[in-house]
């Protein structure tokens, strides 16, 4: 994304900020009244939020000419935002609505950031859900769990990760996984997301979406492989080295791989330190081939 869309992404977020925070004292309250101002900030609120945004996203990766008109740059703001508010008027909240109009007056480098930023804001509308749920570290929990499952079965893999494939019956599978075993946040980031269009990689997609909800409770994740089981010693062992290798709070996604032998393989954003007796191994094998 380039740095106009990056610009504009972040103005969008501070307004999603705006409208899913409570209001504080008893003025901004009467404001509220008297403004009409839109807020979405309890649970089944944001949730639906949430889903209002999904769906807008997914219209627009359908609608070029849409995108197009939303984003054109020769429009003035205030024109691009009053044809938001024709179009969309009456078919979403007013705090959807609101971030509709919100979007379309910011300058965006290519029409199809739209699509990234409604993904965006859509997500982040549902991990404030599992906030006030008070379920954020189960939902991140969960994503993991998936996304170790979907790792771990390659048909899986292959049909959720097939661009081709119907959403309709990506969404029928999901619901077979995931229904009444998950927070509901957690259904509804895996089912929008892994239905989408350019999901790629499921693995891949749902890991970024674990990280997004990792940095929302203020960590960084590292991923961890190792032979055995650690024990919880290990892990706040390890957490600590970590922490203080990057200087930030770290929070531990442990799997168990016995094809490592031993040691551990951390991965840390891009950056993966591979401390595994399979790793030495092959090393010295290459050292010996040459």
């Amino acid at each position: 994304m380039e740095a106009s869309s990056r610009a504009a992404t972040a103005e969008v977020r501070k307004r999603l900020d705006e409208l899913t925070r409570a209001p504080s004292g008893v003025l901004e309250k009467a404001k509220d009244r008297l403004t009409g101002h839109p807020r979405a900030v309890s649970g089944p609120e944001l949730l639906a939020l949430a889903d209002e945004l999904f769906a807008v996203a997914r219209l627009l990766d359908g609608q070029l000419t849409l995108r197009r008109a939303l984003s054109d740059p020769a429009g003035k703001p205030d024109e691009r935002a009053a044809l938001a508010g024709r179009l969309f008027g009456g078919k979403l909240s007013d705090a959807a609505l609101d971030l509709v109009e919100t979007v379309a007056r910011q300058r965006w480098s290519r029409p199809i950031d739209l699509v990234d930023a409604f993904t965006t804001l859509a997500t982040e509308a549902s991990l404030d859900a599992a906030d006030v749920r008070g379920e954020l570290d189960g939902v991140e929990d969960e994503l993991f769990r998936f996304g170790r499952i979907v790792g771990g079965d390659r048909e899986l893999a292959r049909i959720l990760g097939d661009r081709k494939a119907a959403a309709a019956g990506k969404g029928a599978l999901l619901d077979r996984l995931l229904s009444g075993r998950v927070s509901p946040v957690t259904e509804q980031l895996l089912r929008n997301v892994l239905t989408g269009p350019h999901a790629g990689s499921a693995e891949n997609a749902i890991e970024r979406l674990s990280d997004v909800a990792s940095r929302r409770r203020g960590q960084s994740v590292a991923r961890v492989t190792t032979a055995v089981e650690l024990t919880p010693a290990q892990e706040q062992r390890l957490i600590e080295v970590l922490g203080r290798i990057y200087g930030r709070t770290i929070g531990l996604q442990v799997t168990v791989d016995p094809s490592v032998l031993g040691g551990l393989v951390v991965q840390v954003g891009d950056e993966v330190i591979d401390g595994s007796i399979a790793h030495r191994l092959e090393a010295a094998g290459r050292r010996l081939a040459g």
